[in-house]
């Protein structure tokens, strides 16, 4: 127990014989439960798992098997709904491959407890730093994977979304659809959408990237692609539930002409410029009404992003603590 909260972490892992021991060791001994998920690994993890639950005789572990690769989401979902059933306060992801420092669990727990929080998660984009021990492959994939994030979710001050090590409360589990959730790479970017359409406050926490011994499974030539599209469809869920069902705003009207209208007004120049050089006709008249659609799309896709950023701040605001 922390500070009167029951903690409970859930440790999803697939192939992760060399590494799940010392992770499992490095969680602090205030964890109430530990979720330990392995997701239909083919190698001894789930072995590793059970051997070092008995040597050390730690009642704390709750140790599932999924008997198919779900994913790491999906493991993760496993790990929740064992935590709500047992009623932890506040669930805790730090995942099989020893990445997620234990001495930054507190920094995760603090501005839950103190009522800041709803969610909290790592954040180590911040400053250089912070950045030196992350590649600079991963910087640019979780750069771009941020600026896409922070449109589809709505959190406009959030940054490394994929980072997964993070705390949520009680509350949102019981709220949130977690059948719902994607369930493989890409679960922390689609729970984000979901958390903003429930209204719930999201906090990042500065800290360093840790990279050791462990190998990342994600092709980010195949993952960007593959999270871009979820975000994209995520989006256009969050507008529908967040500003026509659950309440409306005017904001869906100004996203809708702007998506409607800037790509028209960009192909019409196109479509100038072919019938001005190819054929040799007349650009002004429509290059113009071209381009003013062109600017007017891009505008109320400004607006609707101002706005959006405005509804976010006040009613699921995102803050950065050090």
């Amino acid at each position: 127990m922390y500070k009167e909260h029951r903690i409970g972490v859930v440790v999803p892992a697939h192939n992760e014989q060399e590494l799940i021991e010392k992770t499992l060791a490095g969680i602090p001994s205030y964890v109430d439960r530990i979720y330990a998920v392995d997701d239909a690994s083919t190698d001894n993890t789930g072995e590793v798992i059970k051997e070092f639950q008995n040597k050390n005789k730690d009642k704390r572990i709750v140790f599932t098997r999924h008997e198919r690769n779900k994913g790491v989401g999906a493991a993760i979902v496993t790990g929740y709904k064992k935590a709500r059933e047992d009623g932890i306060d506040i669930a805790v992801v730090m995942a099989g491959d020893n990445q997620m420092d234990p001495e930054q669990l507190p920094n995760l727990l603090e501005p839950i407890i103190g009522g800041k929080a709803d969610y909290t998660k790592g954040n180590r984009l911040l400053s250089p730093e912070y950045r030196r021990g992350m590649t600079k492959w991963r910087f640019l994939g979780n750069s771009l994977l941020t600026l896409l994030t922070k449109i589809g979710s709505g959190y406009w001050q959030l940054m490394d979304p994929q980072n997964g090590y993070t705390a949520i409360t009680k509350n949102a589990l019981e709220r949130i659809p977690l059948d719902s959730v994607y369930p493989w790479y890409g679960y922390c970017n689609d729970l984000l959408v979901k958390l903003n359409v429930y209204g719930f406050r999201v906090v990042d926490i500065v800290m360093p990237a840790k990279y050791g011994r462990e190998r990342s499974e994600i092709k980010y030539s195949v993952y960007i692609p593959k999270v871009s599209w979820l975000l994209l469809k995520d989006f256009f869920w969050r507008l529908k539930v967040k500003y026509v069902v659950f309440s409306f705003h005017p904001l869906v009207l100004f996203y809708f002409f702007g998506i409607v209208l800037t790509p028209l007004g960009f192909l019409g120049l196109l479509y100038s410029l072919y019938y001005k050089f190819a054929q040799g006709g007349s650009l002004f008249v429509r290059g113009v009404l071209s381009f003013l659609l062109f600017i007017l799309g891009v505008q109320f896709l400004l607006f609707a992003m101002l706005f959006d950023m405005q509804v976010n701040e006040r009613e699921s605001r995102s803050e950065r603590w050090d």
